[in-house]
């Protein structure tokens, strides 16, 4: 799939099929989260990937929403940031979490990618999902994904254009204005 394809079709996938995923393909979309940037070439993030159906009930109920029990696959990623912080003090931990997202976006792509469907869930009872995979404390819980075959066929929601959120030069300017070229007054 060419990659302008991937990024169009990419959504969140609340309803999964009874097919079950090739493990191996949720590795590869993990590999592709190891080549996101990271500060400083520190690579902080974690990623537990969960098929027991009794940790998957745990984590489901640790968000809330019932359908991730419905996923064959979920995946938990953790960022660790003691040699982060250790590196870049209180800035340390603004740049775990844009780590986190840019890995989490290229797992996602690499997902859709595979032919799969997956949700990326950020709200969740921490020391919940801590106790149910035996977590340290000192580890944050970034995001839980569950992952299986799409049987979703609602409608994609409709994203913003982008006239909405560009800006030219500084904050709130509409308009790109021409570049004089050189010699011109």
């Amino acid at each position: 799939m060419d990659f302008d394809k991937v990024i169009s079709s990419r959504r969140s996938v609340r309803k999964f099929k009874k097919k079950i995923p090739d493990w191996r393909d949720i590795l590869e979309a993990v590999e592709a989260a190891r080549l996101a940037p990271s500060a400083g070439h520190i690579h902080s993030l974690k990623f537990v990937l969960v098929d027991k159906a009794e940790i998957i009930a745990d984590l489901s109920e640790a968000t809330g929403q019932n359908f991730i029990a419905d996923a064959h696959y979920v995946v938990v990623v953790c960022s660790d940031s003691t040699q982060v912080m250790r590196s870049y003090e209180e800035k340390g931990e603004v740049y775990l979490r844009q780590q986190a997202g840019a890995a989490i976006e290229n797992f996602l792509l690499k997902i859709t990618e595979l032919g799969l469907g997956a949700c990326w869930v950020g709200e969740f009872v921490e020391q919940l999902v801590k106790r149910a995979l035996h977590i340290p404390e000192n580890v944050f819980v970034e995001a839980i994904i569950p992952i299986g075959y799409s049987a979703d066929i609602s409608k994609k929601h409709q994203k913003p254009s982008i006239d909405s959120f560009t800006f030219f030069n500084k904050y709130k300017e509409k308009f790109m204005k021409p570049r004089k070229k050189v010699g011109e007054i």
